[in-house]
């Protein structure tokens, strides 16, 4: 009779991996290379809102907002898990994007007439702070726009 191997299936599986490339990479120590449509951290740029302005363009969000009169607030209406919300910031309302609840959809940027809003390739958000993901709308005149 012969005689039957002492290892168990499972150690001979697992000795095999020994000599097999990893499964894993050196994330964070080598970053991967991400394609180009990668959606990442949004980055709103205020100077370009103007849709919530009255009677700024000739966008016909624009013209429909002056004879309704109400805001454009169309990134606010269109976001599935309301992440984002209007807010005054020097006089004039603009909006302030939760990255906690946003769901990184891309149907803000999609909306936006004014393409105020666009998608980053900036994907490590991990942070201590959860106040550090809200997006508050300022606009520095030395710095220009932030988020």
């Amino acid at each position: 009779m012969g005689k039957k191997s002492r290892l168990s299936p499972i150690f001979k599986k697992a000795f095999s991996y020994l000599f097999k490339k990893p499964a894993t990479t050196k994330y964070p120590f080598v970053k991967p290379e991400l394609p180009p449509d990668t959606r990442g951290k949004l980055v709103y740029d205020i100077t370009a809102c103007n849709a919530i302005d009255f009677g700024v363009g000739a966008d016909f969000r624009i013209d429909v907002k002056s004879i309704t009169g109400t805001n454009c607030r169309v990134c606010m209406r269109d976001c599935p898990t309301q992440a984002i919300k209007i807010v005054e910031v020097e006089g004039r309302k603009r909006p302030q994007i939760d990255l906690n609840k946003c769901i990184f959809c891309c149907q803000c940027v999609e909306s936006c007439p004014r393409d105020a809003i666009r998608q980053s390739g900036f994907y490590e958000l991990a942070t201590t702070n959860k106040d550090s993901l809200i997006m508050k709308p300022t606009l520095n005149k030395s710095e220009g726009a932030s988020q």
